[in-house]
């Protein structure tokens, strides 16, 4: 059997930026994506934690330190509400039954603080 399971999370993302005028995505911080093991181009779930709003979109390569709703997405936060991004995979049985899911948290700049296997 194939499981979808959760791969890496990033904690304390914080909106910089929105552009309306996008066909949607996120854009995120170049070493955030490499910590979390997140591809640019890579389905992820996005959950506002200020208002409650979850949307599934991809992942862009932006800048360091800066996140960027993008497209209608951008109208589901404002700048400086606190993102959870969360990457997942597909994987058998035996393979979930190990699967630890790697958690980045991130400053108020959006730099790395601390890495962990959950």
């Amino acid at each position: 059997m194939q499981r979808i399971m959760c791969k890496s999370k990033i904690s304390g993302l914080k909106i910089t930026h929105k552009g309306l005028q996008y066909q949607g995505s996120i854009e995120l911080p170049p070493e955030v994506l490499e910590a979390a093991d997140i591809f640019p181009g890579e389905m992820i779930l996005v959950i506002n934690e200020y208002n409650g709003a979850r949307f599934e979109t991809y992942a862009i390569k932006g800048k360091p330190g800066r996140c960027g709703l993008l497209g209608g997405a951008a109208r589901l936060g404002e700048v400086g509400d606190r993102l959870l991004v969360i990457s997942s995979g597909i994987m058998d049985s035996k393979d979930a039954k190990s699967n630890s899911i790697k958690v980045v948290f991130l400053n108020e700049d959006n730099k790395i603080v601390s890495t962990k296997k959950h």
